[in-house]
């Protein structure tokens, strides 16, 4: 999606009438229901007045396109300027440039995409602009079949409007050569250099006929993990990190393998809300430090995402190295200190405090892997603990490192991935489900397909159609159903039944539920979809949640006398009913704000409580 779109010659005059900032604000209230901080409206007004400079010369003809802020496909990210048009050859180019207002910066270690500025208040690691600008590129290239289709040359680049360069910059220091050879960069004083870029790939208008057919082209799924695992491990790099998830992915790297050199214990804190690439970064994280010969391994509470990647890496790699990578969160009860070089919690909001089938082992599983690994790294987002055992939180995980004498480094991730990078999605669902207050009480002009149906069989029936494509839409549902064991390999047996429609739980046949080319016949729930992620998802809510006097309402005594997540609740009821109700309340939401956003591209819902289903329509 485009913000703001014009030619040269309405981008000229938007500037000279001041306008600018004032044009790109509306359209992104209209287009994204988003007001503009005072900051970001200030950054608009300064530097346009600098691309004002560089796009007022007549060599460059008044009919090219320009575009202000687009938002990359499947991210929340956004470009800052493209400039669109044909060269002699009539060959269609998109100059694509990241804009930047830092004065200096630090060269960061060894790496080869960071760099260190004052942004935001403070001094932070980030991406080098020309990586980033470089990364904005390939996510375009690879998600927008317009650009595929019309062989659409991208050429991304940055100016530092404000950067006096100096001999030997470190901006051009030789690390960031890979970068900046492909993604070069500009400063203060070189808008004639930019200039000469821009004139020879856009040549010639093109009415913005191109930025039109990017804006409108069909967007290409996105890759999945379970998909490209397999490669990964291999040691390919199947996905582009862009800006603070490359950031965590180095410093995450880089203190690891630190403590290798000093021997001191090391404890990592990386929060992040669904889709914003937790588990990508875990898994290349497991490739990449296996590769330089440090014991590593992959720890899951939750055995769907581990059953899935041991399904995908079935030939590739034998039972025994996939069986000794990938752990559940129990296996360090007994292990010494220090034994494992990197332990990768992913979920770990999930982390129980006891071990084993019937909870009577060791003593604390935050503690146990702290203790076992001298680098460990939690994965979390405490808004997905769905179960009274769930004892993830950043605040444990920080009180137990400090008792293993472990230093604690806190990251957080942004960038959105999941429904269709929707960050206005997700906060609608935290405010529609009344866990937060958002900003985001409608969905209008967000590019995500969120239906609400009258009937469970129209979910079903999309489903199956959305299936056809790559076998990645299921069914899911709230546990307000029983799973009896004698029917568990019975897919004529439907446990979940409403009127007329009926549906089997996931059958218990060894087959993982995401991959399996039959399960789009039956419904998932969130132990065997939490960490995985489809392009669509059908939700069945079930009684246990209501809509009754304005408010959501939860009910945890419609749950499932089978459902393990909520055991120990009645007791704790008796005991203190307040709190009760308030543990059960968080559960119950957080478990189906974790199956609203599991789809990539979209969401359909169906509500037993018709008031609930009213109300969910009435908020889109």
């Amino acid at each position: 999606m485009i913000v703001y779109d014009g030619s040269r010659r309405d981008f000229l005059e938007s500037v000279e009438n001041d306008t600018i900032a004032i044009d790109i604000e509306q359209n992104i209230l209209k287009k994204m229901g988003r007001h503009t901080p005072k900051n970001e409206f200030r950054a608009w007004d300064n530097s346009m007045q600098y691309m004002y400079k560089v796009m007022n010369d007549p060599d460059i003809p008044d009919n090219v396109g320009i575009a202000i802020e687009y938002n990359i496909p499947q991210t929340a990210k956004r470009v800052d300027f493209m400039i669109s048009g044909y060269d002699e050859e009539n060959h269609p180019g998109l100059i694509i440039i990241e804009l930047k207002q830092w004065e200096e910066l630090q060269k960061v270690g060894n790496s080869h995409t960071l760099v260190e500025t004052y942004t935001g208040h403070a001094q932070r690691k980030v991406v080098h602009p020309s990586y980033q600008a470089w990364s904005y590129a390939q996510l375009i290239q690879d998600y927008n079949t317009a650009v595929q289709d019309a062989h659409v040359q991208l050429i991304p680049c940055a100016y530092l409007h404000n950067y006096i360069r100096s001999d030997q910059d470190l901006l051009d220091d030789e690390q960031y050569e890979a970068y900046t050879s492909e993604a070069p960069a500009f400063t203060k004083g070189q808008v004639s250099q930019l200039r000469a870029l821009i004139k020879r790939f856009v040549r010639k208008g093109d009415n913005e006929d191109i930025l039109y057919k990017i804006d409108h082209g069909t967007i290409r799924p996105s890759k999945s993990l379970q998909d490209a695992i397999a490669s990964m491990i291999a040691g390919n790099p199947e996905f582009i990190m862009i800006d603070e998830q490359r950031v965590v992915y180095e410093e995450i790297l880089r203190l690891s393998c630190q403590c290798q050199k000093d021997h001191q214990k090391r404890t990592i804190i990386c929060t992040g809300g669904p889709g914003t690439g937790k588990s990508v970064i875990a898994v290349q994280c497991l490739a990449t430090l296996t590769q330089k010969g440090q014991f590593v391994q992959y720890v899951s509470k939750n055995r769907a995402p581990r059953q899935v990647y041991a399904s995908k890496l079935k030939g590739q790699i034998t039972k025994s190295s996939v069986d000794n990578m990938f752990k559940n969160s129990g296996s360090y009860v007994d292990v010494g200190r220090n034994q494992i070089h990197t332990l990768l919690v992913d979920e770990a909001h999930r982390l129980n405090e006891k071990s084993g089938l019937f909870h009577n082992k060791g003593e604390n599983q935050i503690k146990e892997i702290i203790h076992a690994a001298g680098c460990s790294v939690f994965f979390i987002d405490e808004s997905q603990r769905v179960t009274m055992s769930d004892i993830g939180s950043v605040e444990e995980i920080r009180k137990w490192a400090k008792a293993e004498g472990s230093q604690v480094t806190e990251l957080e991730l942004l960038s959105q991935f999941r429904c269709n990078g929707s960050n206005g999605y997700l906060a609608w669902v935290d405010d529609v489900l009344e866990i937060r207050q958002t900003a985001n009480f409608n969905l209008e002009g967000l590019d995500y397909d969120i239906r609400v149906f009258d009937d469970p069989q129209d979910v079903q029936d999309l489903i199956l159609e959305k299936n056809k494509v790559a076998n990645r839409a299921r069914m899911l549902a709230g546990y307000c159903w029983e799973w009896p064991k004698a029917k568990r390999q019975d897919s004529s047996y439907h446990d979940i039944q409403i009127g007329d429609f009926g549906i089997s739980w996931n059958l218990d046949d060894g087959q993982a539920f995401a991959i399996s080319e039959t399960s789009v016949h039956e419904a998932g729930c969130i132990h065997t979809t939490q960490g995985l992620e489809f392009d669509y998802v059908g939700v069945i809510i079930g009684d246990d949640m209501r809509y009754e006097n304005g408010h959501i309402v939860t009910d945890f005594t419609k749950r499932a006398k089978s459902d393990q997540s909520i055991r120990g609740l009645k007791k704790l009821y008796k005991q203190d009913p307040q709190q009760a109700l308030a543990r059960a309340d968080e559960i119950i939401k957080n478990t189906y704000r974790t199956l609203m956003t599991r789809g990539m591209k979209g969401c359909y819902i169906y509500c037993t409580d018709a008031c609930l289903r009213d109300y969910l329509r009435q908020r889109l």
